[in-house]
């Protein structure tokens, strides 16, 4: 009895040490993955300039949004849940001294949303010089299928963001120079290929990671595809990885993977402002505004991008496969 009393004694020992080991690990990997984190150094006031930010209500759209707001923006936060987001923007006129800090509706998985949406700024706005599209969704286990058809994280990432840049192009084109930030994700480098046809699963092949990296891709493709479209427009379009960032996009999440980066990820990512700082760098500083077609990551052009996601070839065939899935309008056009 003894001896098996010791036995298990030395096995809990062994496992609360490695436990230990682990726990000290990441905090030495996270401490030191915060100290390199890219910080904008570009002090450029935005007074006079306004400021579109998709899923502003929460993480680093919200901190990059108190940013701009601090830098004297008119500052949209264009979110689903309209109580989160008035609370935020309450909190931002603030903490900021800004009183131009709107809140608009829009649900980025509903294609009807996001026409509302777009309708309602161009009735309302006389320019917009920036145009951050951020909001996201992480995974689900289930495949979840919209009203308009389509599987949801493709629906909230991508779908809906294409829609809205075609329909906001006119006027970002008549207060240009101006710019189109997306945040977009390292995640597209688990993809090996990329079918533009199948773009909503109808292969049926539905995998919740898959679908994630997959609308990270299409981010990125989008993003280089519009980029070579505003050439000579004065627009510049960029897409970014913020990094391993603690924000709530894992705590909603229902699949294993996401939960364990939920419970590990305060000691290994970035703090939400830290995580905030490329979409601030691309929309205020004087390099960005010379930058085209490129993937960021801490506020510098990364090497880190797939040769999937650089394909121009790619980037079109997703473009034009994206126009039929949302069903753009000759009117809806602007290019």
């Amino acid at each position: 009895m003894r001896e098996s009393f010791r036995m298990w004694g030395t096995v809990l020992g062994v496992i609360a040490f490695v436990v230990f080991a682990l726990i000290v690990m990441m905090l030495v990997f996270g401490h030191i993955y915060r100290l390199r984190a890219g910080f904008t150094t570009f002090s450029a006031n935005m007074i006079g300039k306004t400021v579109i930010i998709t899923g502003a209500s929460a993480g680093i759209g919200k901190e990059a949004a108190r940013d701009l707001a601090c830098r004297g923006a008119r500052v949209i936060l264009a979110c689903r849940n309209l109580k989160k987001a008035s609370d935020v923007a309450d909190e931002i006129r603030s903490s900021s001294g800004n009183n131009l800090v709107l809140v608009r509706m829009l649900d980025t998985s509903s294609l009807a949303s996001v026409r509302t949406f777009a309708a309602k700024i161009l009735a309302e706005e006389e320019r917009l010089d920036v145009l951050i599209l951020n909001a996201g969704r992480g995974t689900t286990n289930k495949k979840t299928m919209t009203s308009d058809g389509f599987e949801l994280t493709m629906a909230t990432n991508h779908f809906g963001h294409f829609l809205l840049a075609n329909l906001l192009l006119g006027l970002l084109k008549e207060s240009s120079p101006s710019r189109v930030v997306v945040t977009a994700s390292m995640a597209h480098n688990s993809l090996k290929k990329l079918d533009p046809k199948a773009l909503n699963y109808e292969n049926g092949n539905y995998q919740a990671f898959h679908a994630y990296s997959q609308s990270k891709a299409c981010n990125i493709l989008f993003a280089r595809h519009l980029a070579e479209l505003m050439k000579e427009t004065g627009v510049v379009v960029n897409a970014l990885c913020p990094g391993l960032v603690a924000t709530d996009i894992f705590q909603k999440s229902n699949t294993i993977l996401f939960s364990i980066i939920n419970h590990i990820v305060p000691f290994l990512g970035k703090t939400a402002q830290q995580g905030a700082q490329t979409i601030i760098h691309l929309a205020v500083s004087e390099e960005a505004a010379t930058i085209t077609g490129e993937f960021f990551e801490d506020c510098k052009v990364s090497k880190e991008a797939s040769p999937l996601v650089c394909d121009t070839g790619l980037a079109k065939k997703v473009w034009e496969a994206s126009e039929m899935y949302v069903d753009l309008k000759p009117e809806e056009t602007h290019f």
